[in-house]
């Protein structure tokens, strides 16, 4: 019988036993090596998402890191920048690990010299470009939102614009890439096709998420805020204007009485007579104030054309109005083009204001409908390219208003702003006296010589709104025959037009292919005293002539108003947005009062 030797020296504790039919030591081993692994792997996966690493090849130094310093991710008020990866590498692991894998190829890309020489770099760029949109897109702006989330965000510190861009992109569906393209290197969107731009940047339903309730609180702050300073301010601007009106009234009467002194008593039963607005004591009706700002070349096709303007797809898609956005944003509009820091004022008038602030009170008694624009007078800036400095050296100023009619392309979304095209006068693509003249049919319909009037959209076969392959924008030598004219006009297809010149004298009309009078009636007057213009005029709420539009109780109308002060002309005026106007209506812009 054979026995077992006790003394026989027994296996070490972890070849003794088994896990997973593997010794307790060996897996040791392989956890231990697995750290170490683990350890480098993911070292040396981190160091390849520093800045430094990323430009460490002259591609990504020379070209795309000169662009990105200097730039709101790269130095701001916070101290918080955002580094290459950032933005370019997902932060979860296995999107990181896709993205490295599809970076392989920028490997190559560099070995073979792709993007060696700053012209294949902006050759490929475009390319390149939309290879990170797409991926932006499809992640629902994933690394954006590392840093920028929808609950963080407080509308009381973003401009009135942006904090609308976000809301509408909360409900329809929009990512940050759609908006934010060329924030960190230079922005090359304006290079995609429209097609492509159409379709990257389309809402998409998945995108869809609830407005935070954070952000709605944060926005009924501001607004509240904001109501409450545009009160205060509304109040005080009341009474200065009561107090300076006082004084002008109080001027004149003496001015009056002391010229009626003078004059022979058969002379003195000339002054009777009735003024514009005799039936109407301006004294109780309430006032309007109205920002008009200066719009340099802004055109109809330029808010239509998303290269150009931001908000072209929540005008043209959503049915927003200019006055979403841009409401609260007037001065620093037109603080911004009058300067020329902008891009659409090529030719800045040096001390030009770049806002007028009036006020506007509306009257009406069963006939007749009034109107009484104030405003302050400015200094006078003379026109550089202008010899004498006067555009218009007859009238210091001219105030035209415009009721939109029926059956205008966005009429009630930008009231006046449907008649301004690319092509008119002094615009950027003002077709010239030459061009004009080559087209002699046309300009003889439109009476055009030098430049071509403001018109409607309605009134040409095609207006260019995008551009395409090197195309004028708009289409002044485009237009419709004089009948399918003349049925526009039938329809109601129209802008009525209301012009009141320096000297008081006024013309009634309207405005479709080019501007029209009709001899409706209109009565005017204008005046200026103590520094403040004053301007009134009066025309029937009904009128059997073509092109006026009738003003009738329990419809609301856009309107618009537009002043050309100190001597100018064309597009060098002062304009609102599109502005409400009803009778005896407190919801709307406008209250016509009763009278």
């Amino acid at each position: 019988m054979t026995q077992s030797n006790d003394t026989e020296k027994k296996k070490p504790i972890w070849r003794r036993y088994f896990l997973w039919g593997m010794p307790v030591g060996g897996l040791m081993a392989a956890f231990v090596v697995g750290i170490i692994f683990w350890g480098g792997f993911n070292t040396a996966m981190e160091a390849t998402n520093t800045k430094e690493f990323c430009v460490s090849c002259h591609e990504m130094n020379d070209f795309v890191y000169q662009e990105y310093q200097g730039t709101i991710h790269n130095v701001n008020r916070s101290g918080v920048g955002a580094v290459c990866s950032d933005c370019h590498v997902p932060k979860e692991w296995t999107h990181k690990i896709i993205r490295k894998i599809k970076a392989s190829k920028e490997v190559w890309g560099k070995l073979v010299g792709t993007i060696n020489t700053p012209e294949k770099f902006d050759k490929k760029r475009l390319h390149l470009a939309k290879n990170e949109w797409a991926r932006m897109k499809s992640s629902d702006s994933r690394e954006c939102r590392n840093c920028h989330d929808f609950e963080s965000m407080m509308p009381e510190f973003q401009k009135p614009s942006a904090r609308q861009q976000h809301l509408n992109a909360m409900k329809t569906g929009q990512t940050c890439i759609d908006c934010h393209k060329g924030i960190a290197h230079t922005n090359i969107r304006g290079r995609a096709s429209d097609e492509y731009l159409e379709m990257i940047e389309a809402p998409d339903q998945n995108f869809i998420r609830e407005v935070p309730k954070e952000y709605l609180e944060s926005l009924a702050r501001i607004e509240a805020i904001e109501a409450a300073e545009t009160e205060a301010a509304s109040i005080a601007k009341k009474a200065q204007q009561k107090a300076m009106q006082a004084q002008i009234a109080a001027a004149v009467d003496a001015a009056v009485a002391e010229e009626r002194t003078k004059a022979p008593v058969d002379e003195r039963a000339a002054d009777a007579g009735d003024p514009v607005d005799a039936n109407i004591d301006w004294s109780g009706v309430d006032s309007v104030d109205m920002t008009l700002f200066y719009p340099g070349q802004t055109s109809f096709e330029f808010v239509q054309n998303g290269k150009q303007h931001g908000g072209a797809r929540p005008l043209t898609k959503g049915g927003d109005q200019c006055t979403t956005c841009h409401a609260k944003e007037l001065n620093n509009i037109g603080a911004k083009i009058v300067k020329g820091t902008g891009n659409n004022e090529p030719a800045p008038i040096p001390g030009k204001r770049g806002v007028i602030n009036a006020t506007l009170q509306a009257a009406h008694d069963d006939e007749n409908v009034y109107f009484r624009l104030q405003w302050p007078d400015a200094p006078h800036a003379p026109v550089p390219f202008v010899d004498g400095g006067k555009m218009d050296p007859e009238n210091q100023i001219k105030v035209a208003m415009m009721i939109t009619g029926t059956g205008i392309k966005m009429g009630e979304q930008v009231g006046c702003w449907a008649t301004c095209h690319a092509d008119n006068t002094y615009m950027p693509f003002d077709p010239g006296p030459e061009a004009i003249a080559e087209n002699g049919d046309i300009a003889s319909r439109l009476q055009a010589r030098q430049s071509i009037q403001k018109y409607l959209s309605e009134t040409r076969s095609k207006v260019e709104i995008k551009g395409r392959r090197g195309k004028a924008q708009g289409g002044w030598d485009k237009l419709k025959s004089a009948e399918e004219i003349d049925q526009l006009l039938a329809d109601g297809t129209f802008m009525d037009l209301m012009r009141v010149y320096a000297d008081g004298s006024a013309t009634n009309g309207y405005l479709l292919e080019r501007r029209v009078e009709n001899n409706g009636d209109i009565t005017a007057s204008a005046n200026l005293s103590a520094g403040m213009w004053t301007v009134v005029f009066s025309r029937p709420l009904a009128s059997d002539k073509p092109g006026d539009v009738p003003i009738e109780p329990g419809k609301t109308y856009t309107v618009g108003f537009a002043i050309h002060d100190d001597f100018s002309a064309a597009r060098f005026h002062h304009v609102t947005l599109n502005t409400s106007l009803a009778l005896d209506d407190e919801t709307a812009q406008i209250n016509v009062a009763g009278r």
